[in-house]
């Protein structure tokens, strides 16, 4: 089960170069997951500072 970031995410890139597999990308609004490239490891929700990112 891949991890989402809700309309919580404030935009501040701390999630993306901690992802292993480089599936965190900006969106138009904010940050986006792609599902089929997450391993579920969890290292995303983990550094996230407003608590936007969980498993989906």
């Amino acid at each position: 089960m891949a991890y989402v970031i809700s309309d919580s995410c404030v935009s501040c890139g701390t999630c993306e170069p901690e992802c292993p597999v480089g599936a965190i990308s900006q969106g138009d609004s904010q940050f986006n997951i792609d599902a089929n490239a997450c391993v579920d490891c969890g290292t995303c929700a983990g550094v996230c500072p407003t608590g936007a990112i969980a498993q989906a």
